[in-house]
């Protein structure tokens, strides 16, 4: 089959894989068609976690007694090998005798990385690897890099005037951005498994922190609080989507309250520092944080250097004060050599306001987590 065939047939699976965004954390984003005499026969993607994945709903979309040893199968990510929730999509594969294979990438979990393939071509499955294989990457960045760094993927997203401010000196910031940059942003919320942000940011707004779209999952809102100062009536504790971190200065009573209604606390010595809380995060299956903390908190993981992706909302306004708040605190860079760098930058225009968006480029922090 022709290369523009395979990609044409590629890119309805990966929009098919779209339709699983914000509920399928942990796992990746997964769509597949099967193609027999260049027509589509059977679709299916991953639609949440717990489901079943993709290749197995494209089958249940065909009849039992098909033949598939002239058909191609089309996925973006290399079938599992592995049980999990669901038995390995290998298997069904080779049971329903499939002739023809094509992924755009091989699966960076370790305990599949490699082996569905190995297993396909031992059985006589043509293969191809590689089809549309960055846009699928993309599609799945939280994924990849939670099994390739051994961490979160981490964006960080602000909203700031043209001189970079994300407030005035007395704290006011509704509204620098226009509504549908606003809608934009909440929207891009369902991208990324958790959403972080600091006590203040709650505070100031008593924000929902959700997608205001009821076809995508909230995300888990993580809350940066070292005393435990948040009401318990705010929007943040509606349910026990929450993962709350403080420090040993926090009242146990309160403690104890958070853990009843079933948002787990995470307790750290004395302050709440980026690395350590990555760390944790990790452990919990977190695979991308969105963080839209105030000033400090994005700073914070710049100077961590725990950044892979940033968007930046401006609009022409000037807000100007030397006591403004700036859209990232923290120390900052000495050189301007040593400065974050977006790379692969794109721009949306939302009438007068500006999104620039991009991955960042800097040395990588040594990052460990401390397995059970």
């Amino acid at each position: 089959m022709s290369a523009t065939r395979d990609i044409f047939f590629m890119k309805k699976a990966l929009r098919l894989a779209e339709k699983g965004r914000g509920w399928t954390f942990p796992n990746p984003l997964v769509g597949a068609v099967v193609v027999k005499n260049n027509e589509v026969i059977g679709l299916g993607f991953h639609s949440a976690y717990g489901k079943a994945h993709a290749e197995i709903e494209a089958f249940s979309s065909l009849p039992n007694n098909i033949d598939l040893r002239d058909a191609t199968l089309y996925v973006n990510l290399e079938p599992c090998s592995h049980f999990g929730k669901t038995p390995p999509c290998v298997d069904a594969i080779l049971e329903r005798k499939v002739g023809r294979v094509v992924f755009s990438h091989l699966d960076p979990n370790p305990l599949t990385n490699g082996k569905s393939l190995a297993k396909l071509r031992a059985a006589g499955v043509q293969t191809e690897v590689g089809i549309l294989a960055d846009e699928a990457k993309e599609l799945n960045e939280n994924f990849i890099t939670f099994h390739t760094k051994n961490r979160p993927f981490i964006a960080v997203k602000f909203a700031a005037s043209l001189d970079g401010k994300t407030a005035t000196a007395t704290g006011n910031s509704k509204w620098i951005t226009n509504e549908v940059s606003r809608n934009f942003a909440r929207l891009q919320r369902a991208k990324y498994q958790a959403i972080l942000v600091g006590k203040n940011t709650v505070m100031l707004d008593n924000p929902n922190l959700g997608c205001h779209d009821k076809k995508y999952q909230d995300p888990i809102r993580i809350i940066l609080d070292s005393d435990l100062e948040i009401p318990l009536d705010f929007q943040v504790f509606r349910d026990d989507r929450v993962i709350v971190a403080t420090t040993d200065r926090a009242p146990k009573a309160k403690i104890a309250e958070l853990e009843k209604k079933n948002i787990r606390v995470l307790v750290f010595p004395k302050k709440i520092a980026v690395p350590e809380s990555v760390s944790e995060l990790t452990k919990l299956s977190i695979t991308g944080i969105l963080v839209e903390g105030g000033s400090t908190v994005v700073g914070s993981f710049f100077d961590a250097r725990l950044v892979d992706k940033v968007y930046a909302y401006h609009a022409p306004i000037v807000i100007g004060g030397e006591n403004s708040l700036s859209a990232v605190g923290g120390e900052g860079v000495s050189k301007v050599a040593n400065a974050s760098v977006l790379t692969h930058v794109k721009h949306k225009i939302f009438g007068d306001n500006v999104l620039t968006y991009g991955y960042v480029s800097h040395r990588e922090t040594s990052f460990a987590v401390h397995k059970k």
